[in-house]
């Protein structure tokens, strides 16, 4: 019987899950909710990926199948204790024969290079950046969550768009096209009504208004536009510390990709990142590719299974 993977991208947003055979040719693929790993849920967050696996192998058909190998990259994860206590929290579940846990950055990473040399940065509710250098060496730069940092991130963007519609409201700020999309994406009728909205709002939810950002910035407002190019400097900083550590500074040649929901071909976000780049990162190298965190995933699965053959057949040989 062919024997199957499962690779799973864990975001603050959404869960990808996509289920392959052996040979790496995906079967199916659904989406489920967020799955990030915050400091306290990492049980909830086993909860949304159990879940989702056992929906993507019901769309397979393969429902009373148990996977060789569960792959998962997850945000929150890119830290020794949390990968262990979400490996622990996966591995009692049952869910596959083997489970590996890794940060979300490194499955995104993997399908934009493989083993090759590259920088990888991911924005969407949050934002980080993961490198691999020539020599193989390996560096990451923010990713420190929604209080502490996630610079140019989702969260990072709704929450200083909330900013700008209140000093708009008191007059601080001149009048902005912000204040109606935001009221809109948030889905309360009153600037007063933000405060309750945003006591109670999740990383994804402050996510959730970037699109109006984004949307406003490429309409004309001003207010948006200088948001936005804010977010993209703080994105193209992360870059630079990079391809400083890994390929020696950032005049040197170095392949550059993107992943997250904010970073799409068409983002206007991404438009600035890559624009501020040609002067800050000379060197850079950008891939046009669409990164697919979850296609990572399964290729870190696969390497596991085929190192389990190639040990079993040595053991067997001797």
């Amino acid at each position: 019987m062919t024997r199957i993977v499962v690779g799973v991208d864990g975001g603050g947003s959404r869960t990808r899950v996509t289920v392959a055979d052996e040979r790496g040719t995906p079967i199916a693929s659904v989406e489920a909710g967020p799955s990030a790993v915050r400091p306290g849920e990492t049980e909830r967050a086993a909860g949304v990926i159990a879940a989702a696996v056992g929906q993507a192998l019901q769309a397979a058909g393969m429902a009373a199948v148990t996977p060789a190998v569960l792959c998962v990259g997850v945000a929150g994860a890119g830290r020794e204790p949390e990968r262990h206590a979400l490996w622990q929290a996966l591995a009692g579940r049952d869910l596959a024969d083997d489970v590996m846990v890794h940060a979300d950055a490194t499955i995104a990473l993997d399908d934009a290079f493989a083993d090759g040399p590259g920088i990888l940065l991911i924005a969407g509710t949050g934002s980080v950046a993961f490198g691999r250098g020539p020599t193989g060496t390996m560096a990451r730069c923010g990713g420190w969550g929604p209080i502490c940092g996630d610079e140019g991130g989702g969260a990072w963007i709704g929450r200083r768009a909330l900013s700008v519609v209140t000093a708009a409201a008191d007059g601080r700020e001149p009048e902005t096209a912000l204040s109606g999309a935001v009221l809109t994406a948030a889905q309360v009728g009153t600037v007063d009504a933000l405060i309750a909205w945003s006591a109670a709002a999740t990383p994804a939810d402050l996510a959730s208004l970037a699109p109006a950002v984004l949307q406003c910035a490429e309409g004309g407002d001003l207010r948006a536009s200088a948001l936005v190019t804010f977010a993209a400097e703080e994105l193209v900083v992360h870059l630079r510390t990079l391809a400083r550590k890994l390929f020696v500074d950032e005049r040197a040649a170095a392949p550059i990709a993107f992943a997250g929901g904010l970073l799409g071909r068409r983002s206007p976000l991404r438009a600035r990142v890559e624009h501020r780049l040609k002067s800050a990162v000379p060197g850079a190298q950008v891939d046009p590719r669409e990164i697919d965190p979850a296609r990572g995933a399964v290729r870190g699965a696969l390497r596991v299974l085929a190192g389990a053959a190639s040990s079993s057949s040595s053991s067997s040989s001797s």
